[in-house]
């Protein structure tokens, strides 16, 4: 007779995709305080705002990573597009430049890579969501 087959336990959390959004929030952070700056003396400001650019972004990239394959694969190509440009936009607004210069990059660089994330996905995935058979 075969033995019972243990039932595994499941974590309640996991830190397996965890290092991707926090390296990536570290970096954007650091950049967002120090262009806040433009040049002058750093202050609790430019710090906080950096600590703050940091988890937000860091935090969508996890929820979309984490939670992603929900959507379909046009609507997690857009939250990615969405999520880049808004990034982007936030950078170069920072810069000093103007409200519809910040707009239209961001807007250009999230169709950018929206469009490149739907192609991602529609040649990694079959006609259900599922990662293809290669």
């Amino acid at each position: 007779m075969a033995a019972h087959a243990a039932i595994p336990v499941r974590k309640p959390f996991g830190t397996h995709g965890l290092a991707t959004p926090v390296v990536i929030g570290v970096f954007y952070g650091l950049y967002a305080a120090t262009t806040a700056r433009q040049g002058g003396t750093t202050t609790a400001g430019d710090w906080w705002l950096g600590l703050v650019s940091a988890v937000v972004l860091g935090a969508g990239i996890y929820v979309l990573r984490r939670f992603g394959r929900a959507l379909p694969r046009e609507l997690r190509a857009a939250a990615w597009g969405a999520l880049a440009g808004i990034a982007a936009g936030f950078l170069y607004s920072l810069s000093g430049a103007s409200v519809l210069s910040s707009s239209g990059l961001g807007l250009a660089f999230g169709a950018l890579n929206g469009a490149a994330s739907y192609y991602l996905f529609y040649t990694h995935e079959d006609g259900r969501g599922r990662p293809a058979a290669y």
